[in-house]
């Protein structure tokens, strides 16, 4: 291994190159790198990836999952349950309208939102279910579609990890009326931010695309189109949460890569799943028959009788080179939800939490790279 000494490893890095570089170049010149006609084409494509009717850009997963919330009729005095253990951006969504997280807990192998603990949530001002497919391992679909139909409750996705991780051989995006991707550099693919919602209801497709653009009657590409002078109202209030064309160009040709970065992080994961499978007091990710993940990254959990201290763990994998990051958050134990949250109780949720840590995963990932992560975590792990 001394050929592998004083080598940086990050925990997560984009795989951009010279043909999205040149796209935005190209944008660039044309003069339009707003909101246009390359927003529709990633619009377009990346609904007929997904399989699903309609795909609304916008600015981010957030801005996205804020729409998704005022389309669904989601209001003050509305609970919406939702896995605490997911980035704050969850629980902020429902907040924005004035509705209340009820946060329940979630599978500990999967790291998604338990079906059981969810019905148990259920009240009389319950709205919604917002589920998370949790580092891009999908949540089962159809157990919370069942659920929501038996309390005639809204589904909604965030699917911010998700983008090309699939679900009983459909690609999620597919599956509700509103799912919610992300597009941030630490996604399998990137516009630099950025986010996609996608949906089949046509009600729903019309008036995203109205809130994303200040509730402007006429978009901008319309109306710079028309050889007829067009003044556009405003039909109600809005927001700017538009991507931009130069995002778009480069979304394009990340959509074109998506299949070939997926299948790349899946060979990097299952190797790790098969090298550190003999390692005692760890557990590994654990994918479900029908689902299939993207691998958006890739978490190890301590095992309870593991006295190695977590972040003593990420120290010593620092102290050698190698990022990496605590497990998911706990958003009831942010500082933001403490005083709301201060009698609530999730052990499963804080221990996953607490107990994990997530370890490079990225394209392209050398074999050297691979190879260093996987020597020094099994000699930190055996100690």
């Amino acid at each position: 291994m001394n050929t592998l000494i004083g080598m940086k490893i990050p925990v997560a890095k984009p795989y951009l190159g010279k043909e999205e570089a040149q796209l935005a170049y190209d944008t660039i010149l044309t003069n339009w790198v707003t909101q246009g006609p390359r927003v529709q084409e990633f619009e377009e494509k990346f609904a007929e990836y997904v399989g699903s009717k309609y795909a609304v850009a916008v600015s981010n997963c957030t801005t996205g999952l804020h729409l998704a919330m005022i389309v669904a009729g989601i209001q003050e005095g509305d609970e919406v349950i939702c896995p605490s253990m997911s980035y704050i951006a969850t629980a902020n969504c429902i907040m924005y309208v004035g509705a209340t997280p009820v946060f329940a807990e979630v599978n500990p192998k999967t790291y998604n939102l338990d079906v059981e603990d969810a019905a148990k949530k259920i009240t009389a001002r319950t709205k919604a279910i917002l589920i998370v497919h949790q580092i891009g391992m999908p949540a089962d679909i159809d157990a919370f579609r069942k659920l929501c139909d038996e309390h005639n409750l809204i589904l909604i996705e965030d699917a911010a990890c998700a983008a090309g991780s699939a679900y009983i051989g459909k690609k999620i995006g597919s599956h509700s009326d509103l799912v919610c991707f992300s597009f941030h550099p630490r996604k399998v693919i990137t516009t630099g931010d950025g986010g996609m919602v996608t949906t089949s209801r046509e009600d729903y497709y019309q008036r995203i695309k109205l809130l994303r653009q200040h509730g402007m009657s006429i978009n901008d590409r319309v109306r710079h189109l028309s050889d007829k002078v067009m003044i556009e109202d405003h039909l109600e209030v809005g927001f700017n949460y538009r991507m931009t064309d130069i995002q778009a160009a480069v979304g394009i040709k990340q959509l074109e890569r998506l299949d070939d970065i997926i299948a790349e992080r899946r060979k990097i994961a299952f190797r790790y799943l098969n090298e550190l499978k003999d390692i005692s007091g760890i557990r590994l990710p654990h994918e479900p028959e029908g689902f299939f993940t993207n691998f958006q990254s890739f978490s190890i959990y301590l095992l309870p009788e593991n006295k190695l201290d977590r972040n003593e763990v990420m120290q010593q994998l620092l102290d050698r080179g190698i990022s990496t990051r605590r497990g998911v958050m706990t958003s009831h134990r942010e500082t933001a939800y403490k005083d709301a949250c201060k009698d609530l109780s999730l052990p499963v949720s804080e221990d996953a939490s607490d107990r994990s840590i997530v370890i490079p995963l990225y394209v392209p990932m050398s074999d050297q790279e691979v190879e260093y992560v996987i020597h020094h975590l099994k000699e930190v792990l055996k100690g």
